[in-house]
C-alpha cells in the first residue's frame, strides 16, 4: 500500500510509487488528498518474467538483436511486447492485484477508476535515464482491464527505444 511506502523503499517500488507514499505519509495532517493505491514490486515484475521461462525466451532474442539494423529492432520489440502481453501471471501476483484491487474498490465505490503506470526502480541516475519511457494509462476501469494494463507497462519497458538504450548503455559499458 502506498501507505507503506517511503522514499527508502525506491529499489522496491520504483521512485513515483515512494513518492506516493511519501505524500500520503506526510501531506495527508495537512489536508492535502493523495488517493490510496498500491504498488507492484520490481521482485514481482521478475517474478513475473520468471514464469514459464519469459525472462530466457526475452533474454534469447536480444543477444541476437542488432540494434543498428532498426528493421530487427522493431521486429524484436514487437515479439518481446507481444510475449510479454500472453504471459500469465504468477497465480500469487494476480492474486494479490485483484485483493489489493478488490479493497480499494470496498473503500472507494464501484466508480472508481485507477492509474496503471510504471515506477522504474533507476529512473534518473547519474549515469542514466529512463525517464518517460514505459507507458501510463489512466482511467482504467474494472479489474481485467487493471491486469491487463499491468501487463501493458510491463511489456513497455521492451519498446524500441528502451531496448536500443539498455543495450547501447551495455554496450558502452563494455568498452570502457
Amino acid at each position: 500500500w502506498y501507505s507503506e511506502l517511503g522514499m527508502h523503499d525506491v529499489e522496491i517500488v520504483g521512485g513515483k510509487n515512494a513518492s506516493l507514499g511519501e505524500m500520503i505519509r506526510n501531506l495527508a495532517q495537512s489536508g492535502v488528498r493523495v488517493p490510496n493505491g498500491f504498488a507492484t514490486t520490481a521482485e514481482a515484475y521478475r517474478h513475473f518474467l520468471a514464469h514459464e521461462g519469459l525472462a530466457q525466451r526475452i533474454n534469447e532474442m536480444l543477444a541476437k538483436l542488432d540494434i543498428e539494423d532498426v528493421t530487427a529492432l522493431a521486429q524484436t520489440g514487437k515479439a518481446i511486447r507481444e510475449a510479454v502481453l500472453k504471459a500469465p501471471f504468477p497465480a500469487a501476483l494476480e492474486q494479490e492485484i485483484r485483493e489489493h484491487y478488490t479493497q480499494l474498490v470496498a473503500e472507494s465505490g464501484a466508480e472508481i477508476s485507477f492509474a496503471v503506470r510504471s515506477s522504474a526502480t533507476a529512473e534518473d541516475l547519474p549515469d542514466a535515464s529512463f525517464a518517460g519511457q514505459q507507458e501510463t494509462f489512466l482511467n482504467v476501469v474494472g479489474i481485467d482491464d487493471v491486469l491487463h494494463k499491468v501487463k501493458e507497462v510491463f511489456a513497455s519497458l521492451y519498446n524500441d527505444r528502451a531496448i536500443a538504450y539498455q543495450i547501447g548503455r551495455a554496450s558502452c559499458r563494455e568498452r570502457v
